[in-house]
């Protein structure tokens, strides 16, 4: 049978794609038998470990030349291709290639190891005498995440996917009758990729998922490192080098899960930071974990005794980034969760690369657990130790009730069960008892010694602190209205620990500390974290939706447009919104964006007078493929957001809908000088008749008779602007002179006066606007939410300073401790 001719297709970057993958995975699997061979054999060490090292740089140069062809396929449109069709565009802006990159499930496999390969190189000069047994671990891990992008098939199995697939190669189109046309890329299916989905083409997506994962593979290196001490029984002397690694992720993880929540405020619809999802459960799990499993290592390594507790939470930290890849990758979260990416094929092979290392753990673990027994004597209550393990054994709390709950679609899979994912108030309630206590711990942690502490000296440090947060927090409280016996009182009792929090610590950065930054990186980390809580709580709690409407139900467009929630605005139209007024002024397209100018106002009292505060665009991105998605645009104050974004348009006409002369009837009224006229969102005062009014700026002619009314026209926002129709006589016929208001769109005219009684016709018509010129919004106030990003910041920074620090004192303890034999 002869092979179809194709046309146009460039088989050469696929072909050389598959290689440098297969490359990439040869290397990674030889780099970790040798490094292995180099762990445990007695004689030979040296060069095992060489070619253990030429290996991993062979891998990680097969592994940057494959990332680097997609980037280059996806810059020169090779449509040809599945992952360049599927994920990009001609219209996308170039700034999205890096997401195009990562939105596949292959691109974030590629991804995740481009991260350990960085990493890797960074083990391969620092781990030291470390470097055989730690990348053993390392290397093998690394094998497994290019099998994920291997993409073809061994003794009968599927490895993976590959992203290096021609478009008819992929199995639903085999068979197709356009993959036996040799010009097939001439089709207008081709001509074009499908593009990003519009919720990603957003700043925050091309650096949220880099930090995201480069937070995952910071989990692998204390990963590695704890593996190695319980394979060379160094059960206290590994976590010298590992501790460093460890806050770094807990920084760098943390700041990547707070990236996706300034992405999800910022970008989404859904107005807030954090949605309780599946896939966002699943990457807060591990950090958390990390977060306890540091403090219990740094338990461990002040008492230099072996804690199976930091053990199990180091491993527990890597295994579940595991568990997670596995529950967003395998589909079987396709129904509980948005973020999940669908089932590609590699359900058992996500299973195998968990419980192969999941098993070399808990094989390890058994191996040594008699050297790993609890300290009998325990730690007193009035030191440090004690509180810190505490605080640890909260955090594994907390993580373990997400990461059950989060597991119920799995549950219900294996085991037949029905249970139903938790809703958003039943999360909230326990994981704020959970903060409430962590709060309590990270508060009054600080003023612990370690071994011993003087209770009146710590019951005289502490009290400043208690009593400053008892009286801030049941103000507020009082202020929001959150005293009571409901479940308001839980975010009371949140709100009072966590401004301890913050204040416990200031109070131990500036009164014990001095002020010196050198060792203060957890006090300041704590009151980031505090600061995150209690900007949470308020932002969240006391969030208000201002855009209530009080002109009747938007029926017409269906029961999820509440009037309690939304407000309808018609072009050039103006509403009350709370103590604003809003004006829709239109909208215009700009690129595949159509953006909705909308004017805030607000009464000024000084001035007596509605004066305009700020204008907001928020747009709706148009795809045709993936179907419209809408954005919102933020007010930013130093206390609050007004956040805004629309809810529904007709985007049928995107031309201006205002024409000459498209004028609606008009509304005939009898009026006197001194009577009021009333419009819709306007009024017009007759003041008075002037009978002889300026000839020439009229340009009345030979007129006999004329006679002009001076009307006062009043807007919605209190403005003024005088006007004077005409009403003349020339002759034997009768003519006007009409008077605009062109803010208002507003034409008046002046007919059939009575001399006797006064009275006059005054008439006046309003532009039309198109039927889909109107915008459904909403709108919604966010009170103290610049407390959040504040506290990530600081959280952030202080985590920084804590690393630098274990760094600093790494460097002092290397001279002669530590090595594996």
């Amino acid at each position: 049978m002869n092979e179809i001719p194709y046309i146009g297709e460039r088989t050469w970057a696929g072909e050389a794609g598959h290689l440098l993958v297969i490359i990439a995975f040869v290397f990674a699997l030889l780099s970790a038998y040798s490094y292995f061979k180099a762990s445990s054999t007695a004689g030979l060490t040296g060069n095992w470990k060489l070619l253990g090292r030429i290996s991993f740089y062979i891998h990680g140069l097969g592994l940057f030349a494959a990332i680097g062809l997609i980037f280059y396929m996806l810059v020169s449109k090779y449509y040809e291709y599945q992952y360049v069709w599927q994920h990009s565009n001609s219209e996308m802006p170039m700034k999205f290639i890096f997401a195009c990159f990562w939105e596949g499930q292959e691109g974030s496999f590629l991804l995740w190891a481009f991260w350990h390969v960085v990493l890797g190189l960074v083990l391969l000069f620092t781990a030291k005498s470390w470097e055989s047994p730690v990348m053993a671990t390392f290397t093998l891990v690394q094998a497994f995440l290019c099998s994920m992008v291997i993409g073809g098939y061994f003794i009968g199995y599927k490895w993976g996917t590959s992203p290096f697939l021609l478009v008819r190669e992929m199995p639903e189109n085999l068979g197709m009758p356009w993959t036996s046309m040799p010009d097939y890329l001439e089709l207008p299916l081709f001509k074009d990729g499908r593009g990003l989905n519009p919720l990603l083409q957003n700043y925050w997506m091309t650096i949220h998922p880099p930090t995201l994962f480069l937070g995952f593979a910071l989990t692998l290196v204390p990963f590695c490192y704890a593996i190695a001490g319980l394979w060379k029984k160094q059960f206290t002397e590994w976590i010298r080098p590992a501790l460093s690694w460890t806050f770094t992720g807990v920084a760098v993880l943390g700041i990547g899960i707070l990236m996706g929540g300034a992405w999800a405020y910022e970008a989404l619809s859904f107005g807030g930071f954090w949605a309780w999802d599946p896939v966002e459960n699943a990457s807060l799990v591990p950090w958390i974990i990390l977060v306890a499993g540091g403090h219990v290592m740094i338990l461990s390594k002040n008492k230099n005794r072996a804690s199976s507790f930091a053990f199990i939470l180091i491993l527990s930290a890597f295994i579940l980034v595991l568990y997670s890849t596995f529950l967003t990758r395998s589909g079987i979260l396709g129904d509980s969760s948005v973020h999940s990416f669908t089932d590609l094929g590699m359900y058992w092979q996500l299973v195998i690369f968990l419980l192969t290392f999941l098993s070399i753990g808990v094989v390890l673990l058994i191996m040594n657990s008699k050297a790993l027994k609890a300290d009998p004597k325990g730690d007193s209550p009035l030191s440090r130790e004690f509180w810190m393990f505490i605080a640890a054994l909260v955090l594994t709390l907390s993580a373990f009730h997400i990461s059950f709950t989060t597991s119920f679609p799995v549950f219900n899979k294996f085991f037949g069960t029905s249970w139903a994912t938790p809703e958003v108030k039943d999360y909230n309630i326990w994981q704020g008892f959970f903060a409430i206590a962590l709060c309590m711990l990270i508060g009054i942690g600080q003023f612990f010694k370690y071994k011993q502490t003087d209770p009146i000296l710590f019951r005289k440090k502490i009290l400043r602190s208690i009593t400053a947060s008892l009286l801030i927090g049941v103000f507020l409280s009082f202020l929001f209205g959150w005293i009571g016996f409901q479940v308001t009182l839980l975010w009371s009792f949140l709100l009072i620990t966590g401004i301890f929090a913050v204040l416990a610590n200031a109070d131990h950065f500036l009164a014990t500390l001095k002020g010196k930054f050198d060792h203060a990186g957890p006090s300041i980390a704590h009151i980031g974290f505090g600061l995150v809580l209690v900007g949470a709580l308020i932002s969240t709690g006391k969030s208000k939706v201002i855009s209530q409407s009080n002109r009747g139900t938007f029926d017409f467009l269906g029961p999820e447009f509440s009037d309690g929630e939304n407000v309808l605005l018609t072009r050039d139209d103006t509403v009350r919104m709370g103590e604003y007024f809003v004006a829709y002024r239109g909208k215009e397209l700009q690129g595949n964006h159509v953006a909705f100018n909308v004017d805030y106002f607000r009464f000024d009292s000084l001035k007596g007078t509605i004066q305009k505060e700020f204008s907001l665009s928020p747009f709706i991105q148009l795809n045709e493929r993936m179907g419209n998605s809408a954005e919102p645009d933020t007010r930013h104050y130093f206390h609050k957001d007004i956040y805004t974004h629309i809810r529904y348009a007709e985007l049928t006409s995107l031309t201006d809908t205002t024409s000459p002369g498209n004028y609606g009837p008009p509304s005939d009224n009898t009026a006197k000088a001194g009577d009021t006229i009333q419009g819709f969102h306007f009024y017009m005062v007759l003041e008075k008749f002037i009978s002889t009014p300026d000839t020439a700026k009229f340009k009345l002619g030979k007129a006999e008779i004329a006679v002009g009314a001076q009307i006062k026209v009043v807007d919605f926002f209190k403005r003024d602007t005088i006007i004077m129709p005409v009403y003349y006589i020339e002759g034997d016929k009768a003519g006007v002179i009409e008077a605009e208001v062109g803010y208002l769109g507003l034409k008046v005219a002046m007919w059939k006066i009575d001399p006797e009684t006064g009275l006059v016709n005054i008439s006046f018509v309003r532009k039309k606007r198109a039927k889909d010129d109107f915008v459904v919004m909403k709108a919604v106030e966010f009170p103290a939410i610049n407390l959040l990003w504040t506290g990530c910041l600081v959280m952030f920074f202080g985590t920084l300073l804590a690393v630098r620090k274990r760094i600093k004192n790494q460097k002092k303890e290397e001279n002669g401790k530590g090595g594996v034999p």
